[in-house]
Order: C-alpha cells, then structure tokens, then sequence
C-alpha cells in the first residue's frame, strides 16, 4: 500500500533542493510558497528575483523531482515567478508571449465587473448552469484567487484528482465535477478560511496554471469568473489567453456603472470583445408584499450599454432566494421554486450562446 503524501514530507524533500544562488534549502530560503496537495498531485510556486530570469528553471526542474520521489506523488507542478523588482530595471519593449493553448475549449467567457460586491459570481454560476441547461459542454474556472467563492456556490470541498497516468504529461489534474460542470478553483485547494497572501506574480502564475495544467473535457464554453477590477488577473486572461468575449455585471447605480464601464474598456482595449453588460439586483422583490423596490435605481446597465453600442443581456432582481441557494451550494438555476428567476437565467445564457453563435 503506498504511503499517503503529507505537506511535512513535501516540505522536508523541497528543504533538501539547494538553491546554488544562495546556497539555501528553498524552504528555509523562503522560496516556497502555496504548497499544496491533491490527491497523487502536488505542486508549489517557486519564487526567485526577475533579474534571474530562466537561468532559475533547473532549480524549477529540481523541485519537481523532489516532489516526484515523495512516495504517493504522481504529478508534479511548479510555478516560477519573481517576487521583487530589480534594483535598477531596464526599460524596453517586453516581447510579446505566446497565448496558452487551449484547444478543447472552444469558446471562452470572461464574467468580469468594475467593483465588488455586484453579485458577479453569483451571476457566473446561474450562467454557466443556464449554459449548460441548453445543451451546451460548460465549464467554469474560478479566477479569483484571493476570494475564491466557487466551492462555497457549489456545495462542494472536493479536492481535483490527479490527471490518470498515461494522459499527458502536462495535465496535473482533473477539475472537479459538479452539476454537470467541470470545475476548477483554488478554493479547491486551500481550507476556505485560509488566506491568500500572494504577490501580482503568483497570482497571475495559478491562473495561466489553472487553465495550462487542468485536464478541461471538451467544452463549448468555459466561464471564467474573474475578481472585480482591472489588475493582473484580467489583464494576465486579456493578454495570455484567447479569450471569446467578455461579459459585464452591474448594478444600477451610477457609482457601479463607472467601475464597470472602466472593466469594459479594458476589454475593448486588450482587443477582447464585449457580448452585453447584465444589470443584477435591477430592483427589490419583497417575499411578503411582492412588490419591487429600485433599491439602486433601475434600468442604468440597459441605458449604459445602449450608450456604449454594447448588447444589454438582461437584467436579474435582488431577490432572496439567489442569495440563500447561493449560500447553500444549491444555484438557483437547479430548483423550480422561482421560475421566473430562472428564466431571466436561461434568457440571458441564450443572448449570451448566440452572440457566440453557438445555438
């Protein structure tokens, strides 16, 4: 029987990898960082300073092999990245990176939004659920890495089982399945009250990782939920990945409207097509009186996007039950309680599968 693979024995077998720059073990050098386990796969960011540049990759190479000979690891991944800036850089023209190949994914979607707290992944897995609801082979791809919310949504702390032997060698693990979903998250991976306390780098390195390593089925669409913002994360997905198009949460408000206004841009400039803005909680629906209240105005995504020449996918209300079948790792997408809710879902999921020409 093999023996089960602890986060002490990784540590002890990457002690013993010898930096030759500094002449440390990695972990006491410090240079080890979101180590995990999963299943008979393992892996870790590996942090060395830029000016290093790839004369650092038979160090990379090294800690893989350490990885490998701790019995019960059968797949191993480590992420170079730097984590400081040179004292002096050097300003030139970076050349341009090549794309990560994603071959059985044929359409990807970015759900994206300007500021927190809009209900952006909410609306991504109502939407990927929809999706798949018509039909269609649907992933979903959590990118946030610092509040991973997508184990949480989905009722689930599977941890991704390693690619089977044989596959190729660059896959590292499956995603995890759930309501018919492939899924993958670094929530998966970490404890949910464990923070993530990452630089730009790294955070930009689990992405690529996620998408590069994971062993996707074939899929029609993955669904990317991406962290509010313009930083690393979109820009890493703009620049890194052959994205289809780009949706756009909102609420109604004016303070929401500029955030996702400066999110759609970005897209625009990063050459990445934007398929609608979706307005969320459009208004209050009172579970005693059914009477809808415009909590944050009404109608401001629809008017924005018609401003900005952009399709308007829809609008969903604030409603209580999308916050507690959320909250439960049931989507709502997956009950027959409300089924209006559900349909304003699967209205926006078809303007979204037909903007990609799928149905």
């Amino acid at each position: 029987m093999s023996k089960t693979p602890t986060r002490e024995m990784l540590l002890q077998a990457l002690a013993a990898v010898v930096d030759p720059v500094t002449g440390q073990g990695l972990v006491a050098g410090g240079q080890v960082s979101g180590l995990f386990i999963a299943g008979q796969a393992a892996g870790f960011v590996l942090e060395v300073p830029p000016e290093r540049g790839e004369a650092a990759e038979p160090l990379r190479q090294a800690a893989e092999a350490a990885l490998l000979a701790v019995p019960g690891i059968a797949k191993a991944s480590v992420i170079l990245t730097a984590h400081r800036a040179p004292a002096h850089p050097v300003r030139h023209k970076a050349a341009p990176t090549a794309k990560i190949a994603t071959p059985e994914i044929r359409h990807i979607i970015a759900v994206a939004s300007g500021k927190g707290g809009v209900g952006k992944s909410t609306t991504a897995v109502n939407l990927a659920i929809a999706l798949s609801q018509q039909g269609l082979r649907v992933g979903l791809l959590d990118a946030d890495i610092y509040g991973p919310s997508l184990p949480r949504m989905l009722g689930t702390n599977a941890r991704p089982a390693p690619a089977p032997s044989g596959s190729d060698p660059a896959k590292k693990m499956l995603p995890v399945p759930a309501f018919g979903l492939a899924c993958m998250s670094i929530g998966f991976m970490l404890d949910e009250d464990k923070p993530v306390i990452w630089r730009g780098p790294m955070v930009m390195g689990a992405i690529e990782q996620m998408l590069r390593d994971v062993a996707w089925p074939q899929l029609d669409v993955l669904v990317i939920d991406l962290p509010p913002g313009t930083g690393d994360a979109q820009l890493t997905l703009a620049q890194r990945v052959h994205v289809t198009g780009a949706v756009i949460v909102s609420t109604p408000q004016d303070i929401a409207l500029i955030d996702a206004r400066k999110g759609l841009f970005m897209f625009q400039k990063t050459g990445v097509p934007v398929l609608g803005i979706i307005e969320n909680m459009s208004v209050f629906h009172c579970p005693h009186c059914g009477h809808d209240t415009p909590i944050f105005g009404h109608g401001g995504a629809r008017d924005e996007a018609a401003r900005l020449g952009v399709p308007f996918l829809g609008a969903i209300p604030l409603h209580l039950t999308i916050r507690t079948t959320s909250d439960a790792g049931t989507p709502l997408m997956l009950g027959t309680a409300e089924p209006a809710l559900q349909q304003a879902y699967s209205d926006i999921a078809a303007r979204v599968a037909a903007g990609l020409r799928l149905l």
